[in-house]
């Protein structure tokens, strides 16, 4: 590009996107709807790591796989499916893992309580023992006196 204003000679067309494995894949007529598509899904991927809370990297391969799908609707007719459809679907898998993820750590949690309420029981049962011994010496003493 800067190649191309500095000779003042013809800028590329598609940029940086052209060498993609996707755009060499097409047609000459499909390229420039397949980088179009290409940048469109880049830049929402880009999106979602920038504002999702949860990292996963199932929106990049479901949005591979749609550009896949509309390469083979350019050669083979075949129906690629719609963005809203592949983004629930995405979504109840990264739900899915989520929950997964916490009740993971609120089983482990509960594990831990109720260790530590066994080891809270085990020092008050030793605590109890202590007084009691306390309790025995003071009424020898009494005794002894």
């Amino acid at each position: 590009m800067f190649r191309a204003l500095k000779t003042k000679g013809n800028t590329p067309k598609y940029g940086i996107i052209f060498h993609s494995s996707f755009i060499s894949r097409a047609k000459t007529k499909d390229k420039g709807r397949i980088s179009r598509y290409l940048a469109n899904k880049c830049a929402i991927s880009a999106r979602i790591d920038a504002f999702s809370d949860h990292i996963t990297s199932k929106f990049g391969a479901k949005m591979k796989e749609q550009v896949e799908e509309r390469l083979r609707f350019y050669t083979d007719g075949t129906a690629p499916r719609k963005n809203l459809d592949v983004m629930h679907e995405v979504m109840e898998e990264v739900r899915k893992e989520m929950n997964e993820k916490k009740e993971t750590t609120t089983s482990s949690k509960k594990r831990k309580r109720s260790s530590d309420e066994g080891e809270s029981d085990e020092s008050e049962k030793k605590k109890k023992k202590k007084k009691d011994k306390k309790k025995k010496k003071k009424k020898k003493k009494k005794k002894s006196e």
